[in-house]
């Protein structure tokens, strides 16, 4: 089956609601006048039930099927946008300085409020659909906000479903994969304390500059000497923070990075090893080093049946050549995870065709898309729900 016919012609509709919403960004759970706009539209397209402050600033609506039926599924679009200066040139950019839709919330948003539309006005299922709309995912753990505030037990919802739009690949196509699909995002501080002096006699110092360098050099050791070749692991060192002045050796200097990882044994293995490499790195040079690790979003595994079901569904709306079901992993994070820790289910990805990337200032989220994603969700909630 190809697309809905409803949902193309909700299209323009719906992009007007993606472009109003991209001219409105808000970060992380700031997201009052989305969420307000969110919960809005649910009403207005009679969803049952519309509630607000899940997990802080998330809005659930509930729609009810025409059968009988208690199963319960869940369909998740995230909400905020980015602390990045818009440099799109379009008529619907950014009206706030500094904020910018530079990952398509917005676009995931929009979609999602045009199948909650569309649900409720057919109701051609059994049961019900929880269309959830997540604040904080760009590094504010929304999604676990909404599952440590009972979300799933409240709703009962018995499977949870994602979509992330993806630049590169073509509109009309979807990815995924079963297992990890996406990586679990550590971020770690490290503080060396040496002893500063004279650049011209470093001899009577200790000079954490050195120290650190060392320390950067050998912690890639993690991923090409530590971790099983088949496995993968990312660690980047992004700050090296250290000195005021050409002539003298500082006393202290902070490193900081992240380590991306696609298992829990490797997730571990690497924040060990780290913490090994420079503690024993410092103290061979008569130095201290302090470290701050802390365990951001875990790796987003996708569920075998439910992946299998979303292939089905994603192969029903653009054809079996157009999905591909074995997608590499990406070493990106996302928070989807957390519900995917909480109930089984499935993350895709849906074709943004040839755009610039995800977080950077030129991005903009393709309305063609659109129709692709509503009728994704919508054959989705009809197909797990059959009456």
């Amino acid at each position: 089956m190809p697309i809905l016919n409803r949902a193309a012609e909700m299209q323009e509709e719906i992009s007007q609601w993606r472009r109003h919403l991209h001219t409105q960004p808000e970060l992380l759970y700031d997201v009052h006048k989305t969420a307000g706009f969110v919960a809005e539209k649910l009403k207005s397209f009679g969803c049952d039930e519309v509630i607000t402050g899940i997990g802080r600033t998330g809005v659930v609506g509930i729609i009810k099927g025409s059968g009988d039926g208690d199963r319960v599924i869940g369909l998740r679009a995230d909400m905020d946008a980015l602390p990045i200066t818009e440099a799109t040139g379009k008529p619907w950019s950014s009206e706030t300085a500094g904020k910018m839709h530079a990952c398509g919330h917005d676009g995931h948003t929009a979609m999602l409020l045009g199948a909650a539309k569309y649900l409720a006005e057919t109701r051609n299922f059994s049961g019900s659909v929880a269309v959830i709309f997540q604040p904080a995912e760009e590094g504010g753990a929304g999604g676990r906000e909404m599952v440590n505030d009972g979300m799933m037990e409240r709703f009962g919802i018995a499977e949870v479903y994602g979509m992330h739009n993806m630049p590169g690949l073509a509109v009309g196509e979807f990815a995924i994969r079963k297992g990890p699909i996406m990586a679990a995002t550590d971020e770690f501080t490290i503080k060396l304390r040496g002893r500063g002096g004279h650049a011209a006699m470093p001899h009577q110092g200790v000079d954490p500059i050195a120290i650190g360098a060392q320390i950067v050099s050998s912690l890639q050791l993690i991923a090409s000497r530590n971790t099983n070749p088949i496995d993968s692991v990312v660690v980047s060192v992004t700050k090296f923070q250290a000195g005021t002045t050409h002539n003298v050796i500082p006393s202290e200097v902070e490193l900081g990075g992240t380590i991306r990882t696609l298992s829990a044994d490797v997730r571990k293995m690497a924040e060990d090893r780290l913490k090994q490499i420079a503690t024993g790195i410092a103290a061979s040079h008569d130095a201290s080093a302090s470290i701050h690790f802390h365990r951001g979003y875990p790796v987003t595994y996708n569920h075998d049946e439910q992946t299998d079901f979303s292939i089905s569904v994603a192969e029903q709306i653009t054809g079996a050549n157009r999905v591909d079901t074995d997608t590499e992993p990406t070493m990106g994070g996302e928070d989807f995870s957390f519900m995917l820790e909480a109930r089984p289910g499935a993350f895709i990805f849906v074709g943004n065709g040839d755009t610039a990337k995800l977080h950077h200032p030129e991005y903009d989220f393709n309305d063609e898309a659109i129709s692709y994603g509503v009728s994704y969700w919508v054959r989705l909630a009809e197909s797990a729900l059959a009456n």
